[in-house]
This record gives C-alpha cells, structure tokens and sequence, in this order.
C-alpha cells in the first residue's frame, strides 16, 4: 500500500485502558431471502483477538486495539480484544474462551510461541487464522509490515548517524540491542539491520540475548558497556523500547550516541526530539488493521485470496511499507493520530518542539 494514504487517516482515540472482551454490534445486516421466500438470518461475523502484552510497545493497547475494534464493529462484526499481558498462560485462557465463543476468525499475535498452539486449536474447529504483526507458524495469513525493510532502515540509520558524527563505520563500535529471539520479527529486523550495517562495515562489538523487556535490556546494554569500557560510538536498537534503555545508560554517563529505533512510540519521539535517537521507524497501525479486516470479510464471503508475497515460514504474506521518522517528519504522525503532541511537547521537549514546529 502506498504512504500516500496516511494523509487520509482518521484520527483514533487512544485507549485509556486495555479492552478486554470489547464487543460491538452482532448485526451483519438483517436476514437474507431463501429460494422459497423464507427469511434465513445471516451468520453471525464474531472476530477473536489476541494482543500479546503493554510493555513490548505501547502500541498494542493505545493503537491496535482501538483500531481493530472500530473497524470490525463497522463491518458488521462482533469483536472481543483482550491482552495477554505477556503472559502465555493467560493467552491460552483467553483463547480457550474465544474460542467457546464460536469464532468466525481469530486475529493472533503472537507471544513466545504461544500462537501456534491456538493456530492449531482454531484449525480444528474449522476457524481461519490471521497472525497479526508477528507471524505465527501455520496461520492461513500473515499481515504486518516489511519487516526486513524494518531492519534495513534502522540499520541505514546507525550508518548515516556514525558517518554525521564523524565517525568511520569500518572502526566504529556498535552495540546490537535486538528483540526477543522467540518474536519472529525480531530475526527479520536483526537480519535487515546487519544486511546495511555489514555493507558498511561494521561488525556488532557486543550483542545482547535480545528481549523486548525494557528492564532487561537496560542491564543487558549495561553490561555491554561496562564490557566495553564506556567505548561505544552507536547502538543498533531494535524498537523505542530497547532505544530508551540504552539511552537511559547513556545519560547516566553524559554521552549522546546514534541510537536507531522503531515503532513511532512518543517516548521515542521525544528521544528523536533531544538528538538522543537518529530515528524511529513509523507503521501505522491503521493500516494493518484494514488490511485485516479486509481480509476477514473476503473469507467470511467464501473467498481465499491469493498473495503472492510469502512470509519466511511460507505463510501467505500481506506486507505495508514503513518509514523512517525523523524530526523533519514527525508532524505527520501526529497528523496521522498515532500520537498526541501534548504527550511528547512536556517540559523537557517544549523547546525541541517549536523549534521543529511540532503541532
């Protein structure tokens, strides 16, 4: 899908809270007229979903679940969303219950593995899978953004920050702050990012286990940076998350490095703002959302749309296209109703703010 349609985007509310068997409308538009003038009621539409955690990215409760919500009530569907608070068992109970509840799709991401085995119990009852951002062996689709591309672009970020600070990629020490090994997204951003930074180069001088969890990767790029006496010259991080504990450690120790992130998270933003971070690489939600439901409804109709596009494990794949950015572009996330300026302009980013003419 083309970028140009991110002008066009309604602005969404942000959750305040985690939607937890949110339901909308069960009306899929009245009966239908049988052959012999007998009215038969139309099947109910009910999608499932499962978000994984709120710690990961903020997104998942403030974005996607809202998103998903509106757009499936408005096509005629009964939603019920609930978070997993990365927890597996949890996400077992949560699919046991939806799944009583008689599905017609269930929308999953996934969460250390945890997906699959909900892939299989929906499988049985006849239930198409869709895995959502993060793919899940043996979904029937796979819709998220390139997240390769994702790679890629953090990794042209660490180039493009070493090269304006002077400094030789060839020689540079870069520490590789990377997701959790068990997301399978997290192998495609490693794999993108060391694609464009071995081109340049550049060889990780430490790599961390890798986790989403802030806490830990704090202490993993403490560790890293004690391992390499407080000689770092740029940090490859895989999402804000990650960006924002290595620039916690980073601060402690008066230094201002080029960090890559993702996600567009206003935490990230702000860090973007104050020269902390080169980058982050923006998708909008709202788009994987439509995808989405675009998609269930072609299945409900009986139809299975043929992608060409395969993700790694061979599922069907629907990729968006991201984007990197930067403080030259930021407006138009908030144009976009990804993020709220008074949440990013605080007082310690007021001044960034005007001086980037942020709205």
């Amino acid at each position: 899908m083309s970028m140009s349609t991110f002008g066009g985007m309604a602005v969404l509310a942000a959750a305040g809270a985690m939607a937890v068997a949110a339901c909308g409308s069960s009306d899929n538009g009245g009966s239908a007229s049988s052959g012999g003038g007998q009215k038969t009621a139309a099947k109910p539409k009910r999608a499932c979903v499962i978000m994984p955690d709120a710690d990961s990215s903020s997104r998942w409760v403030n974005g996607d679940t809202p998103a998903l919500q509106k757009q499936f009530t408005a096509a005629g569907y009964t939603v019920t969303i609930q978070n997993a608070e990365n927890d597996t068992n949890k996400y077992a109970t949560i699919a046991q219950q939806e799944l009583a509840t008689k599905c017609t799709v269930m929308v999953l991401t996934d969460l250390n593995g945890a997906g699959i085995q909900v892939t299989q119990q929906a499988h049985n009852q006849g239930i198409p899978v869709i895995a959502y951002d993060r793919p899940i062996k043996g979904a029937d689709y796979y819709i998220s953004f390139d997240n390769f591309h994702v790679g890629e672009l953090e990794g042209q970020m660490v180039v493009d920050g070493l090269k304006a600070a002077g400094k030789d990629p060839a020689t540079a020490k870069v520490v590789y702050l990377g997701g959790d090994p068990t997301d399978g997204n997290a192998a495609q951003f490693l794999g993108g990012a060391d694609k464009v930074m071995k081109a340049a180069g550049i060889k990780p001088a430490f790599k961390t286990p890798g986790t989403w969890d802030q806490t830990k990767a704090q202490t993993s790029f403490e560790q890293a940076y004690t391992a390499l006496h407080g000689k770092v010259d740029a940090v490859w991080a895989a999402n804000d998350t990650n960006a924002a504990s290595a620039i916690t450690v980073l601060d402690k120790n008066g230094k201002k490095l080029p960090v890559s992130g993702q996600d567009a998270t206003p935490p990230g933003l702000q860090n973007v703002l104050l020269g902390k971070q080169v980058g982050t690489v923006y998708k909008p939600f709202q788009l994987e959302a439509q995808e989405t439901v675009e998609l269930a409804k072609k299945l409900a109709a009986g139809e299975k749309p043929t992608i060409d596009k395969k993700a790694p494990d061979g599922t069907p794949f629907i990729a968006e296209t991201p984007i990197v950015v930067t403080t030259d572009n930021m407006q138009k996330v908030f144009d976009d109703g990804n993020a709220k300026a008074s949440d990013v302009c605080t007082s310690a980013v007021k001044s960034a703010c005007a001086k980037y003419n942020i709205q």
